[in-house]
């Protein structure tokens, strides 16, 4: 029976500390080693998804989510205002009128995302909603221009992404059937919509996403190739510039959430394209006779940041557990 240690008087402690040595007991060194090794990895796990998401953060251009007067440049401000008490911004464009709203931002070249939430109330025969991204003219004839636009016409309400380089060159693709190859996709009034535009300066590739806000589902979404790279473009706006339509016909409706992003400032090299964007394969668009659909490339598997979190905290259990089981030891 080992000598209880309240009982050990100085000249027996050294043989106490043999007899121990002599039965396997563990020094109490290598448990706080393993302690510490333990809770050390698990702290490793835990921040790094915290860093990877930092990383793959978009940089931000430009946003509004119109909680405040977002100080947009029009000429038409009966028509065209910031609405204070829904937090949102009213527009009703009106063909040939020549009206528009703005705001400046600070974008060079490269790849970027445009994306806001789209209510339409209104949008008469001939009439066309249009928020674009483009240089001072503003001009839907006029590159550079990346513009999407909901119209009316005598083959339903369609959705269209129109795109005018800096070499004036159009390319464009719309909802109806017979532009990109797929069903006729129409858009309805009084429901809420956003609205994605993906330019990858990469592949020249523009690609136009229209989902279901409420829902989140995917309404329509195709895309077009410039050729060249789109530079130059230092305005979001929406207007009737460059339209010959008839007048007093309206598209009238409220905007929200509108955001302008770039890639991330920092990028961890990998041969696969950026999270934000998820890019089609290569397509030339009308005027060829004939388009064809193909499915998306698959995406890379990569660990979830779920799973990460679930071995660090199993790790950080484990060190508990053991200094539980040191101290009743003790």
């Amino acid at each position: 029976m080992p000598i209880p240690v309240q009982d050990l008087q100085p000249e027996n402690i050294e043989g106490h500390r043999h007899y121990q040595r002599a039965k396997g007991a563990v020094p109490m060194k290598f448990p706080r080693l393993l302690i510490m090794i333990v809770l050390a990895a698990g702290l490793i796990l835990l921040v790094s998804p915290l860093t990877a998401q930092s990383v793959n953060t978009p940089t931000v251009i430009y946003q509004t989510a119109f909680s405040t007067d977002p100080q947009w440049t029009t000429n038409n401000p009966n028509l065209d205002y910031w609405d204070a008490v829904n937090g949102t911004y009213h527009f009703s464009i009106e063909p040939s009128n020549g009206g528009y709203t703005y705001v400046p931002v600070p974008y060079n070249s490269g790849s970027f995302t445009l994306e806001y939430d789209l209510l339409l109330q209104q949008v008469d025969p001939l009439a066309s909603f249009r928020l674009g991204f483009s240089g001072t003219s503003m001009d839907r004839t006029n590159g550079p221009n990346v513009i999407t636009e909901f119209t009316s016409t005598p083959k339903g309400n369609l959705f269209w992404l129109r795109v005018v380089t800096p070499n004036q060159k159009l390319v464009q693709v719309s909802s109806q059937a017979g532009s990109y190859g797929g069903p006729t996709v129409t858009y309805e009034l009084n429901r809420m919509y956003h609205v994605q535009v993906i330019y990858d300066n990469d592949t020249q590739i523009v690609t136009e996403r229209v989902t279901d806000k409420v829902s989140g589902q995917l309404v329509w979404s195709y895309f077009v190739n410039t050729y060249e790279s789109l530079y130059g473009m230092n305005r979001l706006y929406l207007g009737s510039v460059g339209d010959y339509n008839p007048l007093n016909l309206y598209a009238t409706g409220y905007i929200d959430n509108v955001r302008l992003s770039g890639p991330p400032a920092l990028s961890t090299p990998t041969p696969s394209a950026s999270p934000t964007l998820s890019l089609p394969p290569t397509y030339t668009p009308r005027p060829a006779t004939t388009a064809t659909t193909a499915p998306p490339a698959p995406t890379p598997t990569q660990t979830s940041p779920s799973s990460l979190l679930l071995a660090a905290a199993a790790l950080v259990v484990s060190g508990v557990w053991v200094v539980v089981q040191c101290h009743k030891k003790n």
